[in-house]
């Protein structure tokens, strides 16, 4: 639409400037009001918050690391504090909580593996790191969103007395469970090597670490609840509630070892068709065969001599030379591994991997207030393979290669995330502890990083996103143990990959 300005015959060109100076400002700042509002849509990643496309790519590297360890200690301390409500009150009940904590995992499982490709550089640099932030702060949403709920629901405040005796005999239950774990790793320290026992190594002293804060600490429970602090009492009890969980963590650790080093007893097997094998490669023998054969008789020698002898060996460890080498004939031969006998490789491949994954998962767990990404995003790919081999692994379906590379693959990421957790654990130092036994649970993440200046550190962790997770810790209570010595270490590498850069302490 056009508008007709009738001018009077009078009126001066010069008395027109101002106006159409006045008009055309106008008209440049609103379109330049335009252009900002376009740009600001268009540099946004996620709905709630900004994150500009041109932030240089070590800082957005720098915040994905921080997001994947902050969302993993949220989700793992949410699915904890879930198992509670639970058995307190039922699954009927905390299903939308439940479901919350589904939601949060698959999009932190999901921001894992993005993360997985970045370090193995798939894909494009910038996309991958901007949607493990986008991912990880979904996730966070979900569970900050979810928190009130989670409050309503348990409503410690009302169930503290309940709440305080099923913490109590739940503790007593695992007590009492020790002296038998202690039994279970003599006996694997007689009759096995060294390096079959090393996953579970320090169990038992650290599972006595935490019963001994959670007796501590439910001590002091009862006597806030008795003088009517009950505020005080919920963070005490719930700091014993996980302490208490890891100890079984640990505990059930040196059973599980146990069994699969049990099961790995299957080896007279892997080692006869193994031997079975190398006689089909000798009738095939030709100069590309010769070296990966005679390796591999040289391994089969050497494994049936340690199981034979009268000394000890690892069961599990001679299980995964074997499936190396039947791998190094598969490529000399330019064979693909398949039928029955493919079929047995593969359960004794998975029952290799499941036995690295649990025990790396349980180093993990136990030390999170230590264990960075690099860790926990090895974990998290090793996990994810083994599910794929696993889930190939059913009887009578022939198992195809890519599962045994799977569950090869699996052990080999699982032994790489203990590997850097342990880096982890040793470049934190040790967090010593006044008064109440807190050096365990810092390390363990039981009780949540400083926020009230050096030397301190909060209480226990809640239901809940990073926005939520400390809103009921009662830190106060635990500040008699200073933090560790040195920073978090997980947010350091020693090897920096493709764009990246220190990252600042932990959450």
């Amino acid at each position: 639409m056009f508008a007709v300005v009738l001018v009077p015959h009078h009126t001066s060109t010069g008395d027109l400037v101002l106006p159409l100076v006045a008009a055309l400002a106008a008209v440049a700042v609103a379109a330049y009001a335009s252009v900002r509002r376009r740009l600001r849509a268009a540099t946004r990643t996620t709905p709630g918050g900004m994150l500009p496309t041109v932030v240089p790519l070590d800082e957005l590297d720098r915040r994905a690391r921080r997001l994947l360890v902050e969302t993993d200690d949220c989700v793992r301390t949410s699915r904890e504090e879930l198992g509670r409500a639970a058995e307190a009150f039922g699954d009927a009940a905390v299903r939308e909580c439940a479901e919350a904590v589904e939601f949060a995992a698959v999009e932190l499982a999901q921001a894992f593996r993005l993360r997985q490709r970045f370090d193995d550089g798939e894909g494009q640099a910038r996309g991958l790191l901007e949607e493990v932030v986008e991912r990880c702060e979904a996730a966070g949403r979900r569970l900050d969103a979810q928190a009130p709920e989670f409050d309503r629901i348990r409503a410690l405040e009302r169930t503290a007395g309940e709440a305080l005796e099923r913490a109590e005999a739940r503790l007593r239950e695992v007590a009492a469970r020790v002296p038998e774990a202690d039994r279970t790793l003599a006996g694997i320290r007689a009759r096995y090597a060294l390096s079959a026992c090393l996953p579970v190594a320090g169990h038992d002293d650290q599972a006595k670490d935490r019963l001994l804060f959670a007796t501590t600490v439910l001590h002091r429970a009862r006597r806030a609840l008795q003088d009517g602090a009950t505020d005080d009492a919920v963070a005490l009890l719930r700091a014993a509630e996980a302490a208490t969980d890891q100890a079984t963590v640990l505990v059930d650790g040196v059973v599980r070892l146990a069994a699969d080093l049990t099961a790995a007893e299957c080896l007279p097997t892997a080692l006869t068709d193994m031997e079975a094998g190398l006689a089909e490669a000798r009738g095939l023998l030709g100069t590309d065969t010769a070296r990966a054969i005679a390796h591999a008789e040289s391994v089969v020698a050497r494994v049936r001599e340690e199981r034979n002898g009268e000394g000890p060996y690892d069961p599990v460890g001679a299980l995964r030379r074997i499936e190396q080498v039947a791998l190094g004939l598969d490529r000399a031969l330019h064979r693909v591994a398949r039928g029955s006998g493919a079929l047995g490789r593969l359960e004794q491949a998975v029952l290799v991997a499941r036995s690295t994954v649990g025990t790396a998962a349980d180093h993990v767990t136990t030390h999170r207030g230590a264990v960075g990404w690099e860790a926990r995003t090895r974990l998290a790919e090793a996990e994810r393979r083994l599910r794929g081999a696993v889930n190939t692994a059913v009887p009578p379906v022939p198992a195809p290669a890519d599962a045994l590379a799977d569950a090869r693959e699996a052990d080999a990421l699982a032994r790489e995330a203990r590997r850097l957790a342990e880096r982890d654990v040793r470049a934190y130092g040790t967090p010593y502890g006044e008064g109440l036994r807190t050096g365990g649970a810092v390390l363990g993440g039981i009780l949540l990083a400083a926020r009230r200046g050096p030397g301190g550190h909060g209480g226990p962790a809640s239901f809940g996103g990073p926005a939520t997770r400390g809103r009921r810790d009662g830190g106060e209570l635990f500040r008699a143990a200073p933090a560790a010595s040195g920073p978090r270490p997980g947010n350091t590498d020693p090897s920096p990959r493709r764009g990246s850069a220190t990252p600042p302490p932990g959450p």
